[in-house]
């Protein structure tokens, strides 16, 4: 009887026993609306040790899952997570869609999950309408970094950008001055600026110099392209970088930020907005006032910021958005110093009576429109209203001054322009494609005048008038340009894993300068004894095309390999045309610059512990403008003398990798975090063929052969702090390689170690303190040598400064 009852119950059983045993197979894709893959998506069954990433074309795979009920979490970032129930008793193919966490189709779109990274990720392949794929990029996420941000302090704010060498002008962060690769950093030049997708800088054709640099406290996110962005962008070597300003909450109707910080040399911050979003309204208003007296005396400065935004968002495809910035400083600017004098103390002054006034009026309207499933398009109509104002004396450094009339240099910036984009997705085979149509028309006006400033000029005051408003005695130019492109570019994917994205883009620009100049002449004690008045009148119309390609290859989140190479262009700005500066002269032949760079590299980021980018490049310019040195021949003063030095190799390495240290040991993931990070840039950069001796085979000026920044990074709950060290070796100023000049407008540029350490603590979620000390060694040295404002001579660095900063948030 036993025996058959057991018989029995394994018979009944022993099936029930084996499908509970059994287990399935779960997979599908993680899409867009349009049909893109999601990559790497985190696909997790909650409560359980079922989890997975998508790959770059967005599939996923669960392998071995039992039988039952399951709740299903699919998130990635820059998307709305899905959470559904999940029944699973087979093998199953599922497709999910994400919907984009934004509601305005802007530019760029994507947010980066707070408190995933410590500041630093990269951009999609797709983003908005704009196309990435085999570029390399950057984007700083500054909600996520610990840095002064009241100062703008691009050491601490850049940190984690490889190979970026920076000038230092001010402490107060009034002006940006980067430059990558071995370009110049002189207020941006050799990178297209933007500020959320539209030109921020005074010309940005013919004299694209940025005097305006976004407040960090306003910025949300800045976007940085390498040289293949030409294509998109402009022609500019360095490629692009974008200002990305904060919007208001989707979430609430209202909130209000206050941002108070006081510090060094009676520095002081004052930082307001309000935003929020009413219905179909979002707005976000912000107003920066911020002065102090500078770490040298003749340093104080007075500046003021505001911005405005409001996106009415029609329907659930359209959008239109408003923008205004207005921007205002007055800086007294110290002057240079020669190499004695800086040795001897880098905190004196001795030049009094220099000043430097800007006006910047900046408008956008851009119009976000989601055509159908397939088909994007966004439109900007941007422009710009703005002065800059140089008074002082430019003489050389090395002669005292003498307290007569100061130069004047005014220039007003009038421009406009509108860019169209229309991103269309479509599908060759089973791989989906993206294609980029555009199409730019920008107009810019500039009047310059260069004279000598009123008879009070003569003393400190700020009298930015000329001695006689129709006797300009040095020049006055009016330069209109003109500049239509046409640009495309395609995401070509052969599979999953692989795609080329090839490029193309025609320009037309006009460039025309009319008006006059004088040629002074002046003996060792400033006299003036031969002066010549001479008009000029010149059109250059210019149409060429530009080609590139692309390369990419995602094996997985862990490792993506990306490859371009693309042509360059790169037009003279008015200072080539014509400025009179006693410092330096312009050669009457220069030629625009042509060239090309290229990029190879490989990156990923291991399952949130390591998180790298390597790669090789290289820029090479046909006829690379530069400056040599040269003497008068009558009074023998050395001076600078901008010319075609000749070709120009760039060759270089650029790593970034961040690992984070508690991932092995805090497993149970308490909050707590610390990660090392280092950047590490090699850069040889050379004259070549040139039959000139005296620059042949010379390093390319302002490039240094070694950048490297390192640092530790900590977050605790509501506790956060940095600390960085950044190294840069020497550099010269000229093609010459001069190691020495009386002037010191040219000469080496020691190396240099700086660190840097911040803090923040977050009492609630309405009140934070951040501190931060800059130059924490309080070293000494110097990272430009000026041959016009703010010098001539050597400009040095803040000493060792201090700030405190208090945070509401209501």
């Amino acid at each position: 009887m036993n025996k058959n009852v057991t018989l029995l119950f394994l018979f009944l059983f022993t099936p029930l026993l084996f499908v509970n045993a059994q287990t399935f197979t779960l997979k599908g894709l993680v899409k867009t609306p349009l049909g893109d893959g999601v990559a790497n998506a985190s696909v997790i069954l909650v409560q359980t040790p079922y989890a997975t990433v998508c790959d770059s074309a967005g599939n996923f795979r669960l392998k071995r899952v039992k039988s039952g009920d399951y709740t299903l979490e699919v998130s990635a970032i820059g998307f709305k997570s899905i959470i559904r129930s999940l029944s699973i008793r087979e093998s199953q193919l599922i497709n999910l869609v994400l919907e984009e966490s934004v509601q305005q189709l802007s530019d760029v779109n994507v947010r980066a999950e707070k408190g995933k990274t410590f500041g630093i990720t990269r951009l999609k392949a797709v983003e908005g309408t704009t196309i990435n794929a085999g570029k390399k990029s950057e984007v700083i996420i500054l909600d996520d970094i610990t840095a002064n941000k009241a100062t703008n302090n691009s050491r601490q704010i850049y940190a984690k950008v490889a190979g970026l060498n920076i000038w230092e002008n001010d402490g107060a962060g009034i002006q940006l001055g980067i430059g990558g690769r071995g370009l110049n950093p002189n207020r941006v030049t050799n990178f297209n600026t933007r500020q959320n997708g539209y030109d921020m800088s005074a010309d940005a054709l013919g004299y694209p110099e940025s005097y305006y640099s976004p407040p960090a406290e306003l910025t949300s996110r800045i976007e940085i392209l390498r040289g293949a962005s030409s294509l998109q962008y402009g022609t500019q070597f360095g490629g692009l970088i974008n200002f990305k300003l904060k919007e208001g909450p989707s979430s609430k109707p209202i909130e209000v930020t206050s941002r108070e910080t006081v510090g060094s040399w009676g520095f002081l911050n004052a930082t307001n907005s309000i935003g929020g979003t009413v219905k179909k309204l979002q707005y976000y208003t912000f107003f920066q006032h911020k002065s102090g007296d500078g770490w040298r005396p003749n340093a104080n400065f007075n500046v003021n910021t505001a911005y405005a935004s409001a996106t009415y968002t029609v329907n659930p495809k359209l959008a239109l958005t408003v923008q205004y910035t207005y921007m205002n400083y007055l800086a007294h600017q110290p002057g240079g110093l020669t190499d004695a004098e800086f040795t001897a103390d880098p905190h004196q002054s001795i030049r009094a009576r220099n000043w430097f006034k800007v006006n910047w009026n900046l408008g956008a309207i851009m119009l976000d429109y989601q055509i159908n499933d397939h088909l994007k398009f966004n439109s900007r109509v941007f422009g710009l209203s703005a002065s800059r104002f140089a008074l002082g004396n430019l003489d050389f450094i090395n002669r005292a001054d003498p307290g007569t009339p100061r130069d004047l240099y005014k220039d007003n910036y009038t421009n406009y322009g509108n860019e169209n984009r229309l991103l269309y997705t479509y599908k060759a085979g089973n791989n989906p494609q993206n294609l980029l149509l555009g199409v730019r028309y920008y107009r810019g006006f500039t009047n310059r005048a260069q004279g000598l400033g009123n008879q009070a000029s003569s003393g400190t005051a700020t009298d930015f008038t000329f001695v006689n408003s129709d006797d300009y005695a040095y020049s006055k130019y009016t330069f209109p340009n003109y500049n239509v492109a046409v640009f495309a570019e395609n995401i070509v994917r052969l599979t999953n894993k692989l795609s080329i994205i090839p490029g193309i883009r025609f320009e037309n620009i006009i460039t025309r300068a009319d008006g006059f100049y004088s040629v002074i002449n002046k003996d060792q004690a400033g006299n003036i004894f031969f002066s010549q008045q001479i008009e000029e009148h010149k059109n250059n119309i210019r149409h060429f095309l530009l080609g590139g390609l692309g390369l990419s290859y995602s094996q997985s989140q862990a490792m993506q390999l990306y490859a371009n190479i693309s042509q360059n262009y790169r037009a003279i700005n008015f200072n080539d045309i014509r400025s009179v500066n006693p410092n330096i002269q312009v050669d009457p032949n220069l030629q625009d610059e042509r060239g090309y760079s290229a990029d190879l590299g490989i990156r990923g980021n291991l399952s949130g512990v390591l998180n790298y980018d390597v790669s090789l490049f290289t820029i090479n310019y046909a006829n690379r403008i530069g400056t040599v040195q040269k003497s008068d021949p009558v009074t023998f003063n050395v001076y600078r003398y901008r010319t075609n030095v000749s070709q120009s190799r760039s060759l270089g390495l650029e790593s970034f990798a961040e690992l984070e240290l508690l991932h092995f040991i805090d497993k149970q993931n308490t909050g707590t975090r610390l990660s090392v990070f280092t950047n590490l840039a090699l850069i040889n950069a050379r004259y070549i063929n040139s039959d000139e001796p005296a620059y042949r085979n010379k390093k390319v000026e302002l490039a240094p052969d070694v950048i490297v920044k390192t640092g530790l990074s900590f977050q605790h709950k509501r506790f956060a702090a940095t600390c960085q060290v950044a190294y840069t070796s020497e550099q010269f100023t000229d093609a010459t390689n001069a190691v020495f000049t009386a002037n010191a407008i040219d000469g080496l540029i020691p190396a240099y170690t700086v660190m840097d350490l911040s803090a923040e603590y977050k009492l609630s979620k309405v009140f934070a303190l951040q501190s931060s000390i800059n130059n924490l060694s309080n070293a000494r040295y110097f990272t430009r040598r000026a041959d016009s404002y703010p010098g001539p001579g050597i400009i040095p660095a803040d000493a060792r400064s201090f700030f405190l900063t208090v945070q509401v948030k209501l």
